[in-house]
């Protein structure tokens, strides 16, 4: 959506913005900016500012010989399509590679020895009884368990329920502990116990107050979609989406894009934001100081903070203390990612599958394991396999804790007992990322939402992040994007009254 500024009525005053952060986040806002800007002839004045040496936040795409490794993220989803279309726009989509189709699906450690999670099981309900009744995953008492969801009613109350909660109510404690708690930790590295539902997997809640069935709406949506794409025609995108030179390409492109427009500082920090009186005719009365770690004191029209909110509380506690501790209720973890290059013969498991999720009632020390390289093409050279392993998160924090050297040597044993990985890793990259995690805790809902309307009393302030509603690569874009077309609104409104 586009949000026009009028520029005959605004003629030519330039627009003065500040974007904090240039991760996804930030640089997605500031490319937006340029393109209501450029839509509409106003004059923008752009800056972004960035506290580290590099733009891009978690994205980060490596060469390591004929390796292609990503220390952050490595795909995005394409049903939220604020990914792909940003793609679209930038001229990048011809980049998009998808999935290997000769490796979709998945598997979860049984009692030590890795096992398919069954066909046409979605996150926390299964479409298909054949499957579930052959799978090893689960006890006589569990399949019979989960068969009784047919039987289970509505929940009465609307208020916001744990994921963990959801689960067994409907399918019993054997599914969550066996298969749920690791597929969904896999994404969010959240204790289901804690995990909102209705901000993590609303869809969910939807098919049981329509269906009441989890498995009964699974079974029809299916079908539906059968009978969708094989009616459709035109371009059509597989679950999971990258680029072929690795998600640094988009981070490439977002910053040629937003140098273009505008003035990208990195290096440079900033320690605080303050509302004041801008004193100059035709602009908007709340402007906003924006102070960096030297003292140098800038100013603004509007400004769209793309902090983590522990960092955005810090900036705002002065202008806003009820603000800033709103921000701070929102809780963050910690995961590492450890990267290692292998050759195919030095692993018994064949590796069939794009990965291998771990529940935590097997008491391992890694979460996850994604076959990187067979998941998408060109992430590793000719008879050698590019594996991603994943410590810590909220249920392992003790993990996380420990030195890369510790971390590699773990990782390093557990990939020998689960996978049969034996020789010398071509190479081992520990990637770090630090309370970077945000943790949607039930009532997350609610507290983004009173987050939002303590933002909305000052003017020309935006607030765009994975904290708040999605934790993924579109979820960002889209948050990003928002904030933008808000701001947009915003001043055109404020200049018409004006005038």
């Amino acid at each position: 959506m586009t949000i026009p500024l009028d520029d005959a009525k605004n003629g030519e005053r330039t627009w003065r913005v500040a974007v904090i952060g240039a991760g996804l986040t930030g640089l997605s806002a500031a490319h937006r900016l340029g393109e209501v800007c450029q839509q509409t002839g106003r004059p923008l004045e752009l800056e972004v500012f960035e506290a580290s040496g590099r733009a891009g936040g978690a994205i980060e795409t490596e060469r390591m010989g004929d390796y292609l490794v990503e220390r952050g993220p490595d795909s995005f989803i394409s049903s939220k399509p604020s990914a792909v279309e940003l793609c679209q726009r930038l001229e990048l989509e011809d980049q998009l590679i998808a999935t290997d189709d000769a490796y979709r699906r998945s598997l979860v450690l049984r009692r030590g020895r890795p096992v398919p999670v069954p066909e046409g099981f979605l996150l926390v309900s299964p479409a298909k009884v054949g499957p579930i009744l052959a799978s090893p995953i689960f006890s006589p008492w569990g399949k019979l368990r989960m068969g009784l969801e047919y039987l289970v009613p509505r929940r009465a109350a609307d208020d916001d329920e744990s994921l963990a909660s959801f689960v067994r109510r409907r399918f019993g404690r054997e599914t969550l502990d066996r298969l749920v708690q690791a597929l969904v930790g896999g994404i969010y590295t959240s204790d289901p116990e804690t995990l909102s539902l209705k901000a993590t997997m609303p869809r969910f809640l939807e098919m049981e107050r329509e269906h009441r069935s989890l498995i009964r709406a699974v079974r029809r949506q299916a079908a539906s979609s059968l009978q969708t794409s094989q009616k459709d025609s035109g371009a059509r995108y597989s679950m999971f989406l990258t680029l072929r030179g690795g998600l640094s390409s988009l981070i490439e492109r977002l910053v040629a894009r937003v140098e273009e427009i505008g003035r990208l500082r990195l290096g440079t920090a900033v320690s605080h934001l303050r509302k004041v009186e801008s004193g100059e005719p035709g602009r908007n009365n709340n402007a906003w100081q924006v102070t960096l770690d030297d003292k140098t004191v800038e100013t603004y029209d509007a400004v769209v903070v793309a902090l983590r909110t522990y960092h955005a509380a810090g900036l705002l506690l002065d202008c806003d203390a009820g603000l800033a501790e709103s921000l701070k209720n929102i809780d963050y973890a910690t995961s590492v990612v450890v990267l290692s290059g292998h050759r195919l013969a030095d692993i018994q498991h064949p590796l069939n599958a794009f990965g291998l999720v771990i529940p935590a009632i097997e008491k391992r020390r890694v979460l996850a394991v994604s076959f990187s390289s067979r998941k998408f093409p060109g992430r590793a050279p000719e008879g050698r396999v590019l594996l991603r392993s994943f410590v810590g998160g909220a249920m392992q924090p003790e993990e996380a804790a420990a030195s890369d050297e510790q971390i590699a040597e773990t990782v390093k044993g557990e990939l020998s007992s689960l996978l049969g990985v034996s020789g010398d890793a071509d190479f081992t990259v520990v990637s770090r990322h630090n309370q970077a995690m945000p943790q949607y805790a039930v009532g997350h809902l609610d507290r983004v939402a009173d987050i939002e309307r303590q933002v909305a009393k000052h003017g020309g302030l935006e607030l765009a992040g994975n904290a708040y509603r999605g934790v993924g690569i579109p979820d960002s874009i889209h948050s990003a994007e928002n904030a933008v077309d808000r701001l947009c609104a915003a001043e055109n409104q404020r200049v018409t009254e004006v005038l």
